[in-house]
């Protein structure tokens, strides 16, 4: 089973963020940044998967600028076969990252998405659902425990 792990680059939750001058948004210059911690945990999930049999492959898919690379090379220390940038400098919503997600997850065959709950940036919890309804899959939600007794799913029911 392929599994594709979202993941996301935020600021370290341990770092005082200040708006910039304009207050249009938060001055992210010489901000430290990290991997999203609930796409940590997701990795890691995926990562138990691959340990029990159950996971063959695991490919981190991050959207955003060249820098987001450090995230695609966190997941794949902690495991991930490989990584997947889109790379963009375009700040996207949502619904933009669920449809490139879909794209992905058609061209490599992804048979199971992790995502962290939501993101601890903007407190975000939509990409998940909206990539569900694209994909007309079944989700769950704020999940503490995956078993998967049977690979095989049948997605119309």
């Amino acid at each position: 089973m392929k599994v594709l792990v979202m993941v996301k680059r935020v600021t370290d939750p341990n770092v005082t963020i200040r708006p910039n001058t304009d207050n249009s948004n938060v001055e992210l210059t010489n901000v430290k940044m990290t991997m999203n911690p609930f796409c940590e945990i997701a990795t890691e999930e995926a990562i138990r998967l691959k340990e029990a049999g159950i996971a063959t492959e695991i490919i981190a898919l991050t959207i955003g600028d060249r820098q987001s690379q450090d995230q695609l090379r966190t997941a794949m220390a902690m495991g991930a076969d490989r990584g997947i940038l889109i790379e963009t400098d375009a700040t996207l919503e949502p619904l933009h990252i669920a449809k490139l997600a879909a794209k992905v997850i058609e061209e490599e065959e992804i048979e199971l998405v992790l995502l962290g709950k939501q993101s601890s940036d903007k407190d975000n919890n939509q990409t998940g659902q909206m990539l569900a309804a694209i994909k007309n899959w079944g989700q769950a939600t704020f999940a503490s425990k995956l078993d998967i007794e049977n690979e095989k799913s049948d997605r119309n029911t």
